[in-house]
C-alpha cells in the first residue's frame, strides 16, 4: 500500500507549521507508525529541527523533484526511531523557475511519491506508513506540487486576528487543486496553535473558527510552550527535548486524533 500522504499547509508565516510536521512526526512514530517528513520549505527549518544541519544535506528533495534522484534514494534517517526525513535546501528556491514550462510541473512530488524507487520499477512499499510533508509559507509552486501529491490537508492556524482570513484563502486555493489537479484532496483538518489560555482574543477565535469549520477542526488545541519554542535550536522535536512539557502532550495527543480520524476514513 501507498503511504497516507498528509500535507500540512498554510499560506501564512509563523503559524507552526514547521513544528507541528515535527512533533505530530514523532509523535505518530511514538506510536508505532513509520513517518516520512518532507522539508519542501527552502528555508529548511524542519530538517534543521530534526538535526540535519545543512552541511549535512548532500541531497534534498530538490533532487528528487527534478529528476536526479529517487524518493527512496534521498532519504535520510533522524534520531527518532521510524522517523525519517528528506531534507530541504536553498535549491529548492529556483524550482519554480527551472521546471515553468514543464507540463507535469504540478505533479513532481506526486510522481516521487507513487514511485519512489523510480518511474521503472514496480515497487512502491518502502517502509512507510504516512509522509507529512511542511510547505513554505507561500501559495507558490511547491505547495501546489504538496496539494497534488496529498491525500489530504492539515493546517495549522494560529489563535490570532486575522486567522479566519487567511483560512479563507487557503480553502480556496485547495478547493482549485482538488477541481483542477487532485480529486482525492480533502481537509484533513484544522489544529489550534499558540493557543494562551490567559487571553481572551486566543479563546475568541477558538470559538469563531469552531462556529465557522465545525468538526473540521481538532479538538486538541497546541499551547504556547517555551519548551517547544527552544527543542529546534538543540536539533531536536520537543517530545525529545521535554516530553512532559504541555506541548508535547498536546502533540501526542493531536497524533492519537490523526490516527482515530485515519481508522473512521477507512471504516467508512
Amino acid at each position: 500500500m501507498l503511504p497516507r500522504v498528509i500535507t500540512i499547509a498554510n499560506q501564512k508565516g509563523g503559524v507552526g507549521k514547521t513544528t507541528t510536521t515535527i512533533n505530530l512526526g514523532t509523535a505518530l512514530a511514538a506510536i508505532g507508525e513509520r513517518v516520512l517528513v518532507i522539508d519542501l520549505d527552502p528555508q529548511g527549518n524542519a530538517s534543521t529541527g530534526l538535526g540535519i544541519d545543512r552541511h549535512m544535506r548532500s541531497h534534498s528533495i530538490y533532487d528528487v523533484l527534478i529528476g536526479e534522484m529517487t524518493l527512496a534514494e534521498s532519504i535520510v534517517e533522524t534520531a527518532v526511531p521510524r522517523l525519517s526525513l528528506v531534507p530541504s535546501t536553498l535549491d529548492l528556491l529556483g524550482f519554480e523557475q527551472e521546471i515553468m514550462g514543464a507540463r507535469d510541473r504540478s505533479y513532481r512530488l506526486r510522481n516521487g511519491v507513487q514511485h519512489p524507487f523510480g518511474p521503472d520499477s514496480d515497487e512502491t512499499d518502502f517502509g512507510i506508513d504516512y509522509i507529512l510533508v511542511d510547505c513554505p509559507p507561500s501559495l507558490n509552486l511547491l505547495t501546489i506540487n504538496a496539494l497534488s501529491a496529498a491525500d489530504s490537508v492539515l493546517v495549522p492556524l494560529q489563535c490570532e486576528f486575522f486567522a479566519l482570513e487567511g483560512l479563507s484563502q487557503l480553502l480556496q486555493t485547495v478547493e482549485h487543486v482538488k477541481t483542477s489537479l487532485n480529486p482525492k484532496l480533502s481537509i484533513h483538518g484544522i489544529v489550534l496553535t499558540m493557543f494562551d489560555r490567559r487571553n481572551n482574543l486566543s479563546n475568541q477565535v477558538v470559538d469563531d473558527v469552531r462556529q465557522h469549520m465545525g468538526s473540521n477542526v481538532y479538538k486538541t488545541v497546541i499551547p504556547r510552550n517555551v519548551r517547544v519554542s527552544e527543542a529546534p535550536s538543540f536539533g531536536k522535536p520537543a517530545l525529545l527535548y521535554d516530553m512532559n512539557c504541555t506541548g508535547s502532550q498536546a502533540y501526542i495527543r493531536l497524533a492519537s486524533e490523526i490516527i482515530q480520524r485515519e481508522r473512521d476514513l477507512r471504516a467508512a
